[in-house]
């Protein structure tokens, strides 16, 4: 690596090996504990189970936030992420669920596609409401904000992973939504929001080229789904890190995706599609984990100085990250971006609400929650 010390980066952040006397979810070398790679080379296609779910289905459970409802900013987003949802709507459409794909009790996918089947203009990181009549409150519209998990090229659909808000009560939407059932419709806003736009250029209007990483906590995955996506699609040729954390292996939402893009990458090669997923699972000690071999704890952890003072991140991209190399991307709790502030800020990284005198930022970040 350019400008490390001869050996300091040599180490990448390990695969992660099923035993070969089984294994279960997370277990495998793929990418972030993925399954392992069939033979002949051919990326793995998702195995998830596709189901039509009826009204008498058992409710799931969710974080609010851009990712799952109840937007939450810092004060330099107040114009346009602060305002009440009812008040951030600009127009508002009829739309139908086509698609319901749910991954555990309280975790599932969804595809709706508005009336008349036109996706309008939006950016990538952007998010929309979703709007839904509680028959609990005698059919009342009530609207929640969740990011898109499409981006812009797919004129298909819109796609969102939502988890259902169980606590301290019930989330309103969130239950209504995990009660619903392929072809059923609700209401759709415009996409909005620019705190999670890609920057394809710098301050001075120069190419931004720095690699790309990332962060995404739980349901705070979503946006990077369509960075992903997005950044594959249009042959971008910056280095793209996906970094996933969750409590349970089964929460890693799109981590076949992932998967695939990571192993097409090797399979082309870093200079046309430079692709890396790695995912971190922070109750390890759980039954349900026991197979886990990856990164534990946390997802900031990746950030956390270890041996040497080299973190698994610089592990994992051979050299020590800097503004000048890299630019940050996260969405999730408070904490999860809180916890990536306090380390890489020690590094000269700073937020685009806290920008150098030059203008210049190396992180932008959503919160929900």
């Amino acid at each position: 690596a350019s400008g490390a010390a001869p050996g300091l980066y040599s180490a990448a952040v390990p695969r992660f090996r099923r035993p070969r006397s089984g294994g279960g979810a997370g277990s495998g070398d793929a990418p972030g504990g993925g399954r392992r790679r069939p033979a002949g080379g051919a990326a793995p296609a998702s195995r998830r189970i596709t189901r039509r779910r009826g009204r008498g289905a058992a409710p799931r459970a969710g974080q609010r936030g851009p990712a799952a409802g109840g937007i939450r900013a810092h004060p330099a987003q107040k114009a346009f992420i602060s305002t009440p949802v009812s008040r951030i709507v600009v127009s508002e459409q009829k739309a139908t669920v086509t698609y319901v794909e749910l991954l555990r009790e309280d975790l599932v996918i969804l595809r709706i596609v508005p009336e008349g089947g036109a996706i309008p203009e939006y950016k990538t990181g952007q998010f929309l409401t979703i709007g839904v009549n509680v028959m609990a409150e005698g059919h009342k519209m009530v609207r929640r904000a969740y990011s898109l998990a499409s981006h812009p090229g797919n004129r298909k659909y819109y796609e969102f992973i939502i988890r259902w808000a169980r606590k301290p009560l019930p989330g309103r939407v969130t239950t209504e939504l995990f009660y619903i059932s392929e072809g059923d419709t609700v209401t759709l806003g415009s996409p909005t929001g620019n705190a999670l736009t890609i920057d394809d250029h710098l301050p001075d209007g120069e190419p931004d080229r720095r690699r790309i990483v990332c962060v995404g906590g739980g349901t705070g995955i979503a946006p990077f789904v369509a960075f992903a996506d997005h950044l594959h699609d249009t042959g971008d040729k910056r280095e793209v890190i996906i970094l996933h954390g969750a409590s349970y292996v089964d929460e890693l939402s799109y981590k076949d995706h992932f998967t695939a893009l990571e192993y097409e990458s090797e399979d082309r090669g870093a200079d046309e599609w430079n692709f890396k997923y790695r995912a971190a699972i922070s109750r390890p000690k759980e039954k349900f984990n026991r197979t886990w071999t990856g990164q534990t704890g946390r997802v900031e952890t990746f950030f956390k100085p270890g041996k040497g003072g080299v973190s698994p991140i610089e592990e994992l991209v051979g050299e020590a990250i800097t503004p000048e190399n890299t630019m940050i991307y996260i969405c999730g709790y408070q904490g999860t971006i809180d916890g990536v502030i306090e380390h890489v800020s020690k590094k000269g990284f700073v937020t685009l609400h806290d920008k150098k005198p030059d203008g210049s930022y190396a992180i932008k970040y959503e919160s929900y929650g």
